[in-house]
């Protein structure tokens, strides 16, 4: 690895500076020395001309399947297929099998994350044995064995008295929760949204079913001050929740998916499970009032919610296929189509919502390249032009929605920690 690394000739983002400005970024031992306006000599220069250079990408949502669904991804597999997204880091949701809730499980995921050497990986532990919601985990060890956040993803904590608990001992340790916000009994057999459920003779899953867990959740955090992060929310009903909260100080963020942000479920035109997701794909509405609250705010986070399932799970039918898409190697171009090409964000907006943001609900280094940050890079070509194709990707599982779609915009360079591990600068 180089021990000096010039990146040159960029537009360079920094949110933690409020920069976007013409400069080149030294590196030094896997640091950031500063961005500068004249270039200066070093081991390694990158001419990053017409590119963006910007903290790494975080993506604070993603499922990894290892232990136990090694066929659909392993934790090798998904960091390769982060980096190849543009991601330096992302966290591990626990719904594996087992589910990670315990101290050793925990440790096993670093390990496997450190052995990979690729993308960075954060552990999020379960909130409650197996994730059932029976028993609460010692949330203490969790924490000590290096869980950044408490989380049941893939299921929610039924029980208000339990999520209460979670709650506080989550604040004593200084770890947010993950909530995944739904009513199970109102989601009952659905696989679509309820509006979607009349064109396609399929059963419904109504907005009610996360807007009610969302109202609970955020009065829960209210009255903890518990660091409550809502997980993919996907419908107008959820919002004015999560914005009254804040305005009302409590301590919540939320994110929003690739999918729920660019699709709807007028998208679902057959039997295509690549379009089954929880929590489904809504109205069109939905899908503008959850654009309107990222630029508003109200929105915090965009997460990709990487679900990988293999192709024989997937050919199952609408009804009995699992749920779920991936997203880590497609988030990056149909964002910046959504919101920068169309220009409703500035480049700052979007690395605030997918670097700097994540990384301060999580409380982990990155989303920044002021002087002495840890070299977390990301450069990105806005032009090139590209067609999405599962095929080609790093990710075992090909269950895209996107697949075929022309895009702008890729990443050309991912440096995490001052090494170079992707490079398609050529």
């Amino acid at each position: 690895m180089a021990n000096t690394i010039l990146i040159k000739n960029g537009r360079v983002i920094d949110p933690t500076n409020d920069l976007d400005a013409m400069k080149h970024v030294m590196v030094e031992n896997g640091k950031v020395v500063s961005a500068l306006s004249d270039a200066l000599p070093a081991d390694r220069v990158v001419d990053a001309g017409g590119m963006v250079v910007m903290p790494g990408l975080i993506d604070m949502h993603v499922h990894l399947r290892e232990p136990g669904g090694e066929e659909d991804e392993t934790i090798e597999s998904g960091l390769r297929a982060a980096l190849a997204g543009g991601f330096t880091a992302v966290a591990a949701m626990p719904n594996t099998e087992p589910a990670t809730d315990t101290p050793q499980a925990v440790e096993y995921v670093l390990r496997r994350g450190r052995e990979a050497r690729a993308a960075r990986l954060y552990a999020v532990a379960a909130i409650t044995r197996g994730r059932r919601s029976g028993e609460l985990c010692d949330l203490a060890l969790l924490a000590r064995a290096g869980a950044v956040a408490f989380s049941d993803d893939g299921s929610p904590v039924h029980g208000e008295t339990m999520m209460r608990k979670a709650m506080e001992r989550a604040r004593i340790l200084k770890r947010p929760i993950l909530s995944h916000c739904e009513v199970v009994g109102e989601r009952g057999t659905g696989v679509v949204d309820a509006e979607a459920a009349k064109r396609l003779g399929l059963p419904g899953i109504s907005a009610e079913s996360e807007a009610l867990m969302v109202r609970r959740d955020v009065e829960l955090a209210r009255e903890t001050g518990c660091a409550l992060h809502i997980q993919h929310v996907s419908a107008n009903a959820s919002l004015g929740h999560i914005a009254r909260a804040k305005n009302g100080g409590a301590r919540v963020t939320a994110e929003a998916t690739p999918h729920h942000l660019a699709l709807s479920g007028e998208d679902i035109r057959g039997p295509d499970t690549n379009f089954k997701v929880n929590p489904p794909l809504r109205t069109p509405a939905d899908r503008a009032a959850l654009q309107e609250a990222v630029c508003a705010g109200v929105i915090d986070v965009i997460a990709t919610d990487h679900a990988p399932h293999s192709p024989d799970k997937k050919a199952d039918s609408f009804l009995d296929a699992p749920f779920g898409v991936i997203g880590l190697e497609s988030c990056l171009p149909v964002i910046l189509e959504e919101f920068i090409h169309s220009g409703r964000l500035t480049w700052l907006e979007l690395a605030r919502l997918m670097s700097l943001n994540p990384a301060r609900i999580l409380r982990v280094p990155g989303g920044s390249l002021a002087e002495g940050a840890a070299a977390d890079i990301t450069v990105i070509d806005p032009d090139e032009k590209w067609v999405i194709n599962p095929e080609e990707f790093e990710s075992k599982s090909r269950n895209c929605p996107f697949a075929g779609r022309a895009v702008r915009g890729r990443a050309k360079l991912v440096m995490v920690g001052g090494e170079i591990l992707l490079d398609r600068m050529g």
